[in-house]
């Protein structure tokens, strides 16, 4: 596939994608969903052990290009709800499903299902001049692409219930205060901060990385019970693992581990 939407790139175990349509402030249409399928595709089958996902230009992305689903007085409605199921709902389900740590450098404003795919990321950047925005309420619509499961879970649902019905602009530094985004950073020192972020997790243990990633999203519909199960089932499988001899070796012996991801 030629990509004209996004930008991907796998080097050295690092999977980059970045949202391009920056003359639309990155908004979704049918080609970019398309492309992102493609991109995420080849970020699980190219031995990719983390991603980096960020935008172009002044935005990271102002969520549904609302060109292609305007509806005039008197044209038939949309069905959004299809939208929803064809489109997002794999975007989601598969950037939360990657077994490899997910950063997002969000570059400015991210607004609608822009937010939500940040906040279905596992590590969210946002540089200090951006912004994050549930539109939803003033187009008469619900928060989507996970926004009703993300935002009760990450700030609690009185917060959730306030930035999802009144559609405030939250800045990056609140976003950070509120526990919403893992760090603001200086707008010139964004890019920087993430690619280190992702050289880290390029060398680490990904397998671990994956199954604790996993281990904490199950965590919020687990009993102690069965999370106790899981953490038990999950570190007999690493204990198996080349990467936990070498973490083992490595420290023993004084040295720096080199981890290959298994």
């Amino acid at each position: 596939m030629n990509f004209q939407c996004i930008l991907f790139s796998l080097d050295a175990g690092i999977a980059r994608i970045t949202l391009n349509r920056p003359d639309r402030l990155n908004s979704f249409n049918v080609d970019m969903h398309l492309e992102l399928r493609e991109a995420l595709a080849r970020t699980r089958e190219g031995g990719a052990r983390v991603l980096l996902l960020t935008g172009a230009g002044r935005g990271f992305c102002a969520g549904q290009d609302l060109s292609e689903r305007n509806v005039a007085p008197d044209a038939e409605p949309v069905d959004l709800g299809h939208t929803i199921e064809t489109w997002y709902r794999p975007l989601i389900l598969g950037l939360r499903a990657l077994e490899m740590p997910v950063i997002c450098a969000v570059n400015g404003v991210a607004a609608g299902a822009g937010a939500s795919i940040a906040l279905a990321s596992d590590f969210v950047l946002a540089a200090r001049s951006a912004s994050f925005i549930q539109a939803f309420g003033k187009l008469g619509l619900v928060p989507d692409a996970g926004g009703t499961w993300a935002l009760p879970r990450l700030v609690g649902n009185a917060r959730a219930m306030g930035l999802a019905m009144l559609g405030e602009k939250l800045s990056a530094e609140q976003a950070e205060s509120w526990g919403l985004i893992w760090k603001c950073v200086d707008d010139d020192k964004l890019a920087a901060e993430a690619e280190k972020l992702a050289v880290h997790f390029s060398t680490a243990p990904t397998r671990g990385l994956a199954r604790t990633k996993q281990a904490i999203y199950a965590s919020g519909g687990n009993t102690l019970e069965q999370q106790l199960d899981l953490e038990r089932d999950y570190q007999r499988e690493l204990g198996f693992g080349a990467d936990y001899r070498e973490g083992v070796a490595a420290f023993m012996e004084k040295r720096p581990a080199r981890f290959t991801g298994k």
